[in-house]
């Protein structure tokens, strides 16, 4: 009886397929282990952390499914015949397992509405539950995703393209194969074209021994402080900056005002506002 059979040159390699490459919170992920389309194999897997290269099992049936919970990088072969005949090895897979802790993206400042231009800070909280360590921090903005840092935070100036969703996650720094889930998205929204401040005069006119009021005012956003300005000829006078979310002041001095709002660290400027003439009356005495 002749049974009919065929050779092949080049030695098989195996491939590792994962149901998932990320390991949810409490669960595990099945690998899987094939070769080809020729039957009879059995399979070993292999898990590859920075250090060590571990045999995490060895199976005598022809059972190519396993599960895992653990992170790392794994990779299998197969084996059949006595004595054995090893196929290669699978190319790497990474698998990142999820810890419970939340993440949490703060802006600073938060300002609802931010200019292009202005300077924003997000901070990346890993708030407690689950796992209890040193994080390292990765950043997903509309436009990139950084790699992992030391640091929590991301500093950048805006601009109109930055408007977006940011979201970040945490890793353990002794484990590159463990993360948190994403967290929750910050949106970003950068308004357009710089802003200008209005200065709202109580009166153009001094009284005699009196005073005005100014109102400088940047429309509906938050956190500015006021700068005024006055012209008298050819000079133009800083007369007053306040460090307080103070917008009113009192003059009794005619010339030309104008005022600015400011705002943030380092400092954004508004436009200045269109002038105001303020006129000082006279005292005129009559004589009989």
């Amino acid at each position: 009886c002749i049974f009919p059979f065929s050779l092949t040159a080049d030695k098989p390699r195996a491939t590792l397929t994962p149901g998932s490459t990320i390991i949810p919170v409490g669960g595990s992920v099945t690998l899987t282990c094939s070769v080809g389309s020729s039957a009879g194999w059995k399979y070993e897997w292999f898990r590859r952390d920075p250090n060590t290269e571990v045999q995490i099992r060895t199976d005598n049936q022809q059972n190519r499914v396993i599960r895992v919970s653990e992170g790392g990088i794994y990779h299998c072969r197969g084996r059949r015949g006595n004595p054995d005949y090893y196929t290669d090895k699978s190319d790497d897979v990474t698998i990142e397992i999820t810890f419970s802790n939340k993440v949490v993206v703060k802006g600073r400042p938060s300002w609802p509405q931010i200019f292009s231009g202005e300077t924003i800070s997000l901070t990346c909280e890993v708030q407690e539950g689950g796992e209890t360590t040193e994080w390292e921090y990765r950043w997903r903005g509309p436009n990139q995703t950084t790699q992992w840092t030391h640091n929590n935070y991301w500093i950048f100036n805006v601009s109109e393209s930055s408007s977006g969703d940011y979201m970040c996650k945490s890793r353990r720094r002794d484990d590159s194969y463990s993360s948190t889930e994403w967290s929750e998205a910050f949106n970003l929204s950068v308004s357009t074209g710089k802003p200008r401040a209005t200065l709202t005069p109580g009166s153009t006119i001094i009284p005699v021994g009196g005073s005005v009021t100014l109102t400088c005012s940047v429309g509906s956003s938050a956190g500015w402080k006021y700068e005024w300005f006055r012209r008298d000829q050819n000079t133009d006078v800083q007369i007053r900056t306040d460090d307080f979310n103070v917008r009113v002041i009192r003059v009794s001095e005619g010339g030309i005002y104008h005022c600015r709002g400011r705002r943030g660290n380092p400092v954004y400027y508004t436009d200045k506002s269109d002038d105001v003439t303020i006129e000082k009356t006279s005292e005129l005495k009559s004589f009989i």
